[in-house]
């Protein structure tokens, strides 16, 4: 097999550069989609269900994707077509979303938006794969976490940041806020000048045989054989994955939690916004005209208000997670990899379940500190735990599976939440990030009782193979994988 040249800061700088974009879109969506609708008159129950577009899109879409980019090659290259292709897609989406006139149209949007860059995304996991050799793959991943951390972290509190340098944002019911809407267009921006870096600033290695390359593409085209390989592979599956897979249901329920209604607690538990269809029908029986009504006008500025804050919080969780996870290997080689996922998530958990505590929506901040700890572990210790367990011919395939186990988990919580919602919960956000935090303390449990450090050692060069075929990866964040010492890492010390 040909060695990969080793490239220069400026070369791993370019190729990771769409991340970053990548990473803004993901941020704008997650901090502001359940605000986009409730202002646009989505009643609390329902916000699991308009989600549902998210992690079903990433389903669909990304085996599709990551299969055919792998049989691709062409005078473009064999991912840069599908980077190009998404982030003009991505970009749209992202440009028309706060046009929104109707539920039904954001929710639109938002499978087109995480279609798009899931198009854009998956190959980019491989093209990583594709470049780098096994020395700087460090490199490499400390270049996309900055990325990653950095597109997250703007973009979340962009809205408040651009309140703050004087935007004007008059409240109109029904109406997203325009801080809102300009942080989207800047993120369509961004989004698709950052991949176009990537595009035109990096170049794709060939095929070393072109003909056993296309003999290949024939062999392994449909979908029959994709299934064939996942159901082999399911029925093999090691125990630690199986342990695994239960902390990774929990896990992922109780982020799934927070990132619908933690918005939704800001806005009606902290600052006293009504309910705008609520508040509609009381005004209407007081005989009150609705158009430019003061107080329909004062209760939409309370929840514009909400959506900002709750974007400085996923941005204080985003820092604090760069942060963080470049002290995991170490803390990893001092413990074991399984007891700082334990503690990591025990402090998310806490974190979600002292909401109800808090009665200052500026004190939500230090709730992110716990998430942000959570959110590194979460994105690393799970894969670099598994990875030692997995037969390295098949990382790919089962690092795909095992993202079924989040992405699974969201799509039944999103078809099935409603109820709970309405009539167990009353409608109540709280209730809901306190479950989610108790999902959390469940999973790290799970993992207390469930999971052992497999013994075993895997090569950094094993899990770039594994990269380049894997044919799923969670929604709402570009790139969690543990190809960093925390693969094959010698110094775990304790079960």
């Amino acid at each position: 097999m040909r060695e990969k040249p080793r490239l220069s800061f400026g070369q791993i700088w370019n190729m990771s550069f769409g991340f970053f974009g990548i990473q803004f879109a993901f941020g704008l969506q997650q901090a502001n989609m359940s605000g986009i609708f409730t202002t646009l008159n989505a009643k609390q129950d329902q916000l699991p269900f308009l989600w549902l577009a998210a992690p079903l899109t990433g389903l669909i879409v990304q085996p599709i994707i990551g299969s055919m980019s792998d049989r691709t090659w062409n005078r473009f290259g064999r991912r840069r077509p599908y980077f190009f292709s998404g982030a003009i897609l991505s970009a749209l989406a992202l440009f028309l979303m706060p046009y929104s006139a109707a539920v039904s149209m954001a929710v639109f949007f938002l499978a087109m938006l995480d279609a798009s860059i899931n198009v854009s995304m998956e190959p980019f996991r491989a093209f990583v794969a594709d470049k780098l050799n096994v020395e700087q793959r460090t490199v490499g991943f400390v270049m996309q976490s900055f990325f990653i951390g950095a597109g997250a972290a703007i973009a979340s509190a962009l809205p408040f940041l651009l309140t703050a340098l004087g935007v004007n944002d008059e409240p109109k019911p029904g109406y997203v806020a325009s801080t809102i809407k300009y942080s989207f267009q800047i993120g369509a921006a961004v989004l698709l000048l950052s991949i176009l870096w990537t595009v035109f600033t990096t170049t794709e290695y060939p095929p070393e045989d072109m003909a056993e390359f296309e003999r290949k593409k024939r062999e392994e085209r449909g979908f029959g054989k994709w299934l064939q390989e996942i159901t082999s592979a399911m029925r093999q599956m090691p125990q630690t994955m199986k342990h695994l897979a239960v902390v990774q249901v929990f896990t992922w329920l109780g982020l799934f939690c927070m990132w619908i209604f933690f918005n939704s607690n800001i806005q009606f538990n902290l600052l006293g916004a009504s309910d705008p269809e609520a508040l509609k029908s009381k005004l209407q029986l007081a005989g009150q005209v609705l158009e430019n009504n003061p107080i329909l006008n004062a209760n939409q500025a309370l929840l514009d208000q909400g959506t900002k804050w709750n974007g400085v919080c996923f941005a204080m969780y985003s820092v604090v997670c760069f942060i963080v996870a470049f002290a995991l290997p170490k803390l990893a080689a001092m413990t074991s990899r399984k007891l700082v996922h334990i503690g990591a998530l025990v402090c998310g958990g806490v974190a979600l379940l002292s909401t109800c505590f808090i009665h200052d929506y500026r004190l939500l901040l230090l709730t992110m500190v716990g998430i942000g700890i959570a959110w590194a572990s979460i994105l690393s210790m799970p894969y670099a735990i598994l990875s030692s367990a997995l037969p390295a011919a098949r990382m790919g395939v089962y690092m795909g599976i095992f993202n079924f186990f989040i992405v699974l988990p969201e799509i039944t919580a999103s078809l099935t939440f409603q109820p709970v919602v309405k009539y167990i919960f009353r409608n109540n956000p709280l209730y809901m990030i306190m479950f989610g935090g108790a999902c959390m303390l469940i999973a790290a449990a799970a993992c207390l009782l469930l999971v052992r450090d497999a013994p075993g050692h895997v090569s950094e060069s094993a899990v770039i193979r594994g990269d380049e075929k894997e044919f799923l990866t969670p929604q709402v964040t570009a790139q969690p994988v543990p190809s960093t010492g925390l693969v094959g890492d010698e110094g775990d010390k304790k079960d």
